[in-house]
């Protein structure tokens, strides 16, 4: 396994980690899909989850997999986890999404 592949995996196992022990029991690691990508975890029916621990960020092309990404699972709903410089604890790590995103989200919470 190349190192940015471990990389990859210990993030996404931290953060399906981090979700079994805040509300999603069910969380786990998405196989790879190829060109079908449908995000890096699943928490249940209509989320994409797709996880980065890059040196450089690249907010503008990380929205733009996620939405092929959201495409690709037929749904509305999804966030990148970017890992944040120097903590581990995926409770700090980054939740990025448009705003448009997070306005449904917080309509259908009641917000």
């Amino acid at each position: 396994m190349s190192k940015a592949r471990a990389k990859g995996t210990k993030l996404e196992t931290d953060v399906v980690n981090y979700l079994k022990q805040n509300g999603w029991p069910s969380a786990e690691r998405h196989a790879q899909h190829g060109h079908k990508d449908v995000g890096d975890i699943n928490i249940g029916p209509g989320v994409v989850i797709e996880c980065k621990a890059e040196a450089r960020f690249d907010l503008a092309g990380w929205i733009a997999e996620l939405e092929r990404e959201m495409f690709n699972a037929d749904t509305d709903d999804g966030v990148v986890v970017v890992k944040r410089k120097m903590t581990t604890d995926p409770g700090e790590f980054y939740a990025l999404m448009t705003f448009g995103m997070w306005c449904k989200l917080a309509k259908e919470a009641g917000l």
